[in-house]
């Protein structure tokens, strides 16, 4: 017989014509056999949404719905429910008020349940409805990931239980009884419950760390750490936490003094994982970081990031017969990534891959990998000579880091094979500087190498929880239409507002921002002369290059992503703008009619006073520096960008100077706002300074026409700001 709730809601049902009474008295009567509400059977068939069934429900019997995810239940009325009743029941505590006790339920309670759960907890029970799937992620974030579990074990196996101890390096000396306690199976259940709680929610490393009292457990979800709520009694399981993971891995359970590197292979859901473990001796016990990588995972270009244009040059640049294609970013930004997408595409039964790696990421068919191992000598160089002995066509160098490794590459590259790499370096510009840096010459770099491709990862805006930014700061989006040559309104910036599929962070995986310098004929004239990577990166986007800030401004646009995401993730275009100074004479010997007058009139033009504001003062130190030879050339007046080739450089005295600008003198106006490449020479150093300056005043002096510059440096690398600042403390003193 149906109870009463079920009798209202099949009624509601037929009335509101949800579902038909043919279909619906076969589901009344399969409720009835199996002795479970209709409620639970309409949910179980998957006939009618969840929600649908709540309000339902709630219309029926006056009782609100939750929205549990924007809720905190109060801590009196979890401290009166233990998690054993609260899981058995499938119900959330959420508020004591004297003895009426209110819990959240996905399902009507019918009376049977509610004296059973009167009597073991000895209060009235009053209940509201809520999603399945909020109730369960509700108690995990009110008692803790696994807390049943570990509740379980403290009952059920106390003397196992290890307390976090000073010592961290204890010895074990029976290891049968750490294999058996690492092997128990409510220790099995907490690892498998972590590694799953991590797969769910879409994070690519777990970190267990142990700290004094307590461990602390993370997770990396789109590149940022987020604590994971677990019971502080977890401490007293890591040791059998730790055991049962390296056993897993093929670990050696008894050294704690030496770090340790191993791999697993697990199977969550419909998944198979590939855990790369790591651990690390810490003063209170082994750190831990387990890596997720899905081992049938899909390597597709067109989910990378990649608009259409970049995506034709990509096709361009992996079918070419020969050469080398360097991808550049720091650790992290999904180089690793883009090289396997890269291989995915054109790996055919015709064409033979190898790749050397450290390590193997992942497992590719079709392609043979080879796995750095130091200990036996096998490095990337000594690879690389015995892949040419297996006749490959396209070959994959997981990294160049040294001399050996990229002249090997290039020679590769030289007799006729495809080479894929990556180099560290914060732009596409700077991976040519930096092969020249290492010792290869200039011409093999421009003969052999097809391109440099730069790129950054940034988080992906939630589609769910997306909206437009009204609030957004002006000022960028100024900047954004600045660089991007587009008028403001006609675009839009959004943000995330935060929902639970998101986990309330508005963010949704990730996507890279690309940087694509192709040498062509001029580009690899200027790599031969050993060109600046400022002046490359000037002539490539001359000739149309978009640059890391650009393509980042695209996705903004396209609502894609944040400003923020991009600001973070790159270099200001604008002060690290195209780039550095030209190559100049060393010579400091002043000569010329100006400078004479200069030299002649100097005494009455310090009297003058000047320098920068006072804000720049508190920024740096500055100093009054009266015999600085400064070189400069105007490379850009105002908005108009002149051809540095056809300029003279003017050569004149410093007035005074900080780490972040000059003040010189000129005897022509130069219009604020305009780039200037200049050179000077620390005093009493053979330290040469080499940057670009932006001017930010120019005022007339009436001194035969004299001019004070103030500009601030753009791209001032952070080794020559340093030189700088303690020159100018010691001559301060």
């Amino acid at each position: 017989m149906l109870s009463k709730i079920d009798t209202l809601l099949s009624k509601a049902i037929l009335e509101k014509g949800m579902l038909s009474q043919e279909v619906l008295t076969p589901l009344i009567d399969e409720a009835q056999a199996s002795k479970e509400s209709l409620f639970a059977a309409l949910l179980k068939k998957n006939i009618l949404t969840e929600e649908v069934l709540l309000k339902s429900v709630s219309d029926l019997i006056r009782i609100p719905v939750l929205d549990l995810p924007h809720l905190k239940p109060e801590a009196g009325a979890t401290e009166k429910v233990p998690l054993k009743v609260a899981e058995y029941y499938r119900m959330l505590p959420m508020k004591l008020e004297k003895r009426k006790l209110t819990v959240a339920v996905s399902a009507p309670l019918d009376l049977r349940t509610q004296d059973d759960i009167r009597a073991h907890l000895g209060y009235e029970v009053d209940y509201v409805l809520a999603r399945e799937k909020d109730i369960t992620e509700a108690l995990k974030k009110t008692y803790g990931l696994a807390a049943g579990t570990i509740g379980e074990m403290m009952a059920s196996t106390p003397a196992q239980a290890v307390s976090l101890s000073s010592d961290a390096f204890e010895k074990i000396e029976s290891i049968e009884n750490v294999e058996k306690m690492a092997g128990d199976a409510s220790i099995a259940k907490l690892v498998n419950q972590i590694i799953l709680e991590a797969f769910r929610k879409r994070s690519t490393d777990i970190h267990i760390e142990p700290y004094r009292g307590k461990v602390k457990l993370r997770y990396r979800i789109d590149g940022l750490l987020y604590n994971a709520n677990v019971p502080p009694e977890i401490g007293r399981f890591i040791q059998p936490i730790l055991s049962r993971i390296k056993i897993m891995a093929n670990l050696n359970i008894v050294e704690k003094r030496l770090p340790q590197d191993g791999r697993a292979i697990v199977k969550v859901e419909e998944t198979t994982l590939d855990l790369r473990v790591s651990s690390i001796p810490t003063p209170y016990g082994e750190s831990v970081v387990i890596r997720l990588l899905p081992t049938n995972r899909i390597f597709d270009l067109g989910q990378l990031g990649l608009n259409a244009d970049q995506l034709k040059i990509f096709d361009g640049l992996i079918n070419k017969p020969h050469g080398i294609i360097f991808i550049t970013g720091p650790t992290g930004s999904g180089k690793s990534t883009t090289l396997y997408a890269c291989l995915n595409k054109i790996n055919t039964e015709d064409r033979k891959i190898i790749t050397i790696e450290d390590p193997v990421e992942y497992e590719m068919e079709g392609v043979t990998q080879i796995q750095v191992s130091s200990n036996i000598g096998l490095d990337f160089a000594k690879g690389l000579r015995s892949m040419l002995r297996h006749d490959p066509d396209v070959m994959m160098v997981g990294e160049v880091r040294d001399l050996e490794t990229a002249e090997m590459a290039i020679r590769v590259a030289l007799t006729g094979h495809l080479v894929f790499s990556t180099l560290h370096t914060n732009d596409s510009a700077s991976g040519a500087t930096r092969l020249v840096d290492i010792g290869i010459a200039p011409y093999l770099v421009a003969s052999s190498i097809e391109a440099f491709i730069a790129q950054r990862l940034v988080r992906t805006l939630c589609q769910k929880c997306k909206e437009e930014d009204t609030d957004f700061s002006p000022e960028i989006k100024k900047q954004i239409g600045r660089e991007l040559n587009m008028a403001t309104e006609k675009f839009k910036v959004y943000r995330g507002k935060g929902c639970d599929t998101c986990n309330f962070s508005g963010f949704w995986g990730r996507l890279a921002i690309y940087e694509i310098l192709l040498l062509n004929d001029s580009l690899k004239q200027l790599v031969t002369r050993k060109a600046t990577a400022g002046e490359i990166k000037r002539q490539a986007v001359k000739l149309g290059m978009r640059t890391l800030r650009q393509d980042g401004w695209l996705k903004v646009i396209g609502g894609l992503t944040t400003p923020s995401e991009i600001i973070e993730a790159t270099q200001d275009d604008e002060d690290h703008s195209f780039m550095q100074a030209s190559e100049v004479g060393d010579d400091n010997k002043l000569e010329g009619d100006f400078l004479e007058a200069l030299n002649r009139h100097y005494p009455q033009i310090k009297r003058q006073g000047g320098g920068l504001t006072g804000e720049e003062r508190r920024i740096f130190l500055r100093l009054d520096c009266d015999h600085v030879a400064v070189f400069y050339r105007v490379i850009k007046v105002g908005t108009q960008e002149s051809l540095s080739t056809t300029l003279t450089e003017e050569r004149t005295l410093s007035k005074n100077i900080s780490a972040g600008g000059i003040l010189f003198y000129s005897n022509e106006l130069i219009i604020a706002g305009s780039i200037l490449e200049l050179r000077f020479q620390i005093p009493a150093s053979e330290d040469r300074i080499e940057c670009l300056a932006r001017v930010v005043r120019c005022e007339k002096i009436e001194v035969e026409g004299i001019y004070e510059v103030g500009s601030c440096f753009l791209d001032l690398s952070a080794k020559d700001r340093a030189k700088l600042e303690r020159f100018i403390e010691k001559e301060a003193k």
